[in-house]
């Protein structure tokens, strides 16, 4: 049975209740509609009044130290509200590969920045649709007399316009890989991206023969597999929890307008069949949630292999719930439902952006499949 410790149910409390005032369907809209990288008010309280970044950093390197179950609290609950924040891509994505990699001098710059939030950071993976994106880069850093020069061009990264430093893996001359980090105006070229997904915005990142100093390489003597793999389990886990947010939230958007509804003289929701579409969704809801928080009590008390497969499992039932939930809403608001005056098709359209983030469901079910059989499931 899934039970909260008396801080964390407060923390739930706290963010769930700032969260629907902050980040309401109207406050949402309007950094859509501007174009805007993200809600800066909202991130400057959540990063700066409220402390959420430095949930999970060490209290060595100015944070508080608790665990990846407090940070999956308010994954799951910037999820539900589609908060227009660069949270995943800071406390799930960069900080983790920070402390996994990163040298001494990075971790106390770094971590501590990002736990006082004084910055939003990002990873500019090879492939954002790769089960193990950290495993190849286009980026190459060749040594030069005063420190490195980066050349290449990813893609697509995740929040890209409203960090403040990116950290971009590299792949150096010997083979191996090297993480640097390049902050605001220091030679790249930032293209934002027309994405699916307006609350999530993407961007490329081109480098045309960046010149960085030795201090702005950070990974204390290369990026290894298991450090790599450790970072990717954490963001893995962030995005279930967020999946599983979204799925909850375009849920309470649907029961809030069958409420409404009315056909026939009464309210839809009083409808046999709506009772029970709803209901199946609170069942599967709850199934992925203690799924998703059992992965959370895992990481990192258990072996590495072992809990990657858990959060593999979560991300593949939270990525089929997420879908089945904003479809589902989509259908229970009957002719509006895709309209964009109402909410079903934002969560909708995140619930498709999120499935290709870091590997398909197909890719993490072969990871299971893989350590189950000895042949990986072929046969």
């Amino acid at each position: 049975m899934l039970e909260f410790t008396p801080d964390q149910q407060m923390i739930r409390e706290e963010a769930q209740r700032f969260l629907r005032e902050q980040s309401s369907s109207e406050a949402i809209r309007r950094v859509v509609d501007a174009g805007a990288s993200h809600d800066a008010g909202l991130w400057a309280s959540i990063s700066r009044e409220l402390g959420w970044c430095a949930m999970a950093i060490p209290e060595a390197f100015g944070g508080l130290g608790l665990g990846a179950t407090e940070v999956v609290i308010l994954m799951e609950l910037t999820g539900a509200r589609l908060a227009c924040v660069p949270f995943w891509s800071t406390v799930c994505m960069a900080a983790p590969l920070i402390e996994a990699a990163g040298s001494e001098a990075a971790k106390t710059k770094y971590l501590g920045a990002i736990a006082a939030g004084e910055m939003a950071v990002t990873v500019a993976l090879g492939d954002l649709s790769a089960a193990n994106p950290l495993s190849g880069t286009s980026v190459r850093a060749v040594k030069s007399a005063d420190g490195y020069v980066l050349t290449g061009k990813v893609a697509q990264v995740i929040d890209l316009a409203a960090a403040d430093l990116v950290i971009v893996p590299a792949q150096l001359e010997d083979g191996a890989t090297a993480l640097f980090a390049l902050e605001r105006d220091t030679g790249q070229v930032i293209l934002p991206l027309k994405v699916i997904d307006g609350t999530r915005p993407v961007a490329s990142l081109e480098l045309a023969s960046v010149a960085v100093s030795t201090t702005q390489r950070i990974d204390a003597g290369g990026l290894t597999d298991a450090a790599a793999q450790s970072a990717l389990a954490f963001a893995n886990l962030g995005l279930a929890a967020e999946q599983l947010g979204a799925a909850q939230g375009a849920l309470d958007v649907t029961l809030a307008y069958v409420a409404e509804r009315v056909q026939f003289g009464r309210t839809i929701a009083s409808f046999q069949a709506i009772k029970h579409r709803c209901a199946e969704l609170v069942v599967d809801i709850a199934e992925a949630r203690s799924l998703v928080f059992g992965a959370a009590a895992g990481l990192g008390g258990m072996d590495a292999a072992e809990s990657a497969l858990e959060v593999s499992g979560a991300r593949v039932l939270a990525s089929d719930l997420q879908f089945r939930a904003a479809e589902e809403a989509i259908q229970l608001h009957g002719g509006v439902g895709f309209t964009w005056e109402y909410d079903p098709h934002l969560y909708f359209k995140r619930a498709q952006a999120s499935a290709a983030l870091l590997g398909s469901r197909e890719a993490h079910l072969d990871r299971i499949a893989a350590s189950v059989f000895a042949d990986g499931g072929l046969n």
